[in-house]
């Protein structure tokens, strides 16, 4: 074991008027301790005055134990010690066994953090890492039986260090920061018990199949909502900080939980197919989807700077997305040339779909068709659709959603009212 496994000591620090002793949530339980235990509050309220004036030295950490000498305003030096009660060694396997349980707690202590999950799940297993009420007590030369200005003093310095560092309360608890972490390492290395006593050469998959009868039924699916949460209001009486957009913020929260629920509903849905993983969006995309919820006049504007589109462009590009998402704005932007054996089976579909003397004249660039003498368009989307798209103010706008049939698809490009 190393020295700085057995004990450790910090500088003193220098005055610190005005700034508070905890920042992290783990130094404000600290103080908690000290604060709900002491009987005398004005002695708490001297040793904060002290702590902050710089009055404590420099500080002593080992084993249930933290040192200091403190001085009073007069200059009089005191030893104060604050004591706190080491984890047994049935206490440090159980908090050993919680901590390797998920990855998140050792990268967290890591980065010295102290996670509130870690000191949860501890809980739960019989280990309480932070100290709680009547659990730290003080020892002062001093004379004081209760905790004094001076073990107070202490304490609010402690809380300091615990911020920078919660492996101080870890050796506190009995355990340098090297043993901890050589000990989390070893846990780590060891293989996972299997709930079952599986051979090492496996199982029999027959025999694995017929264990499953005896296998308890799956819980039955969680009931969803028929329409989403609403996410809190962002409308309060404290000045938004700069830069910061609470009208747009709501939006996009909104429009999160919109779509969490659309994809809940159909995990859920009756049947449980399994649907092809659909691609991340670009950002381009996605301030199509977000306009697609219909912002307010400013969020809009954004949405179309952000996204390269002048208005009339995303207006166009909302109408696409609402008959076919990312599909639907592929077609509307992207001009492509058709491969030869889909443009066989394409000019194919176009010369079964109406009858003899029915059939309009199409003139064809890329992967679209346009109606000759009329106003309207065929567009032949990659998964072998037809898009509908109308001439409107010189634009050609998306009429409608993919259809297989392209005499459908052209008679919604013409509006007819029985299509759609």
């Amino acid at each position: 074991m190393t020295d700085r496994d057995k004990e450790r000591t910090f500088g003193a620090s220098a005055p610190a008027r005005g700034q508070g002793f905890a920042q992290t949530w783990w130094g404000r339980a600290w103080l908690t301790a000290l604060e709900d235990a002491a009987l005398d509050s004005e002695q708490v309220r001297t040793g904060r005055r002290l702590a902050r004036a710089g009055a404590v030295g420099a500080v002593s950490v080992r084993t249930g134990r933290v040192t200091a000498v403190v001085r009073d305003r007069d200059g009089t030096a005191h030893r104060a010690d604050v004591l706190l009660q080491e984890l047994s060694s049935e206490q440090w396997e159980r908090f050993l066994d919680t901590a390797v349980e998920r990855a998140g707690h050792l990268a967290a202590l890591l980065d010295r953090d102290m996670p509130p999950h870690l000191v949860e799940d501890a809980a739960a297993a019989g280990v309480d890492l932070l100290p709680g009420l009547g659990d730290l007590d003080p020892e002062c030369d001093c004379g004081a039986w209760d905790h004094c200005g001076h073990t107070a003093a202490l304490c609010y310095q402690t809380a300091r260090l615990l911020d920078q560092d919660p492996f101080v309360l870890l050796l506190m608890r009995g355990r340098g920061e090297r043993a901890l972490l050589d000990d989390l390492q070893e846990r780590g290395r060891q293989p996972v018990q299997e709930p079952w006593d599986a051979r090492s050469e496996g199982v029999d998959a027959v025999e694995a199949y017929a264990a499953g009868d005896i296998l308890p039924p799956l819980p039955a699916l969680p009931h969803l909502p028929d329409e989403p949460g609403v996410p809190p209001s962002l409308d309060t009486e404290a000045a938004p900080g700069p830069g910061i957009d609470p009208a747009a913020l709501e939006f996009v929260a909104a429009s999160a939980v919109g779509e969490a629920h659309r994809l809940l509903a159909e995990a859920l849905a009756s049947g449980h197919e399994q649907h092809p993983v659909e691609a991340m969006p670009t950002l381009s995309q996605d301030a199509v989807r977000l306009a697609a919820g219909n912002p307010d006049e400013e969020t809009a504007q954004r949405l179309s700077e952000g996204s390269g589109r002048e208005r009339e462009e995303l207006r166009l590009a909302v109408r696409a997305w609402r008959y076919g998402g990312a599909a639907a704005l592929s077609v509307l932007e992207d001009e492509w040339a058709v491969p030869e054996e889909a443009l066989a089976r394409a000019r194919a579909t176009l010369r079964t779909a109406w009858d003899e003397g029915e059939r309009p004249r199409l003139r064809m660039a890329h992967n679209r068709w346009t109606a000759a003498g009329a106003a309207a368009q065929l567009r032949l989307g990659r998964d072998g659709k037809w898009w509908p798209y109308r001439k409107e103010r010189g634009r050609w706008s998306p009429a409608g959603p993919a259809v297989r049939d392209p005499a459908t698809a052209l008679a919604m490009a013409d509006g007819d009212p029985m299509i759609g």
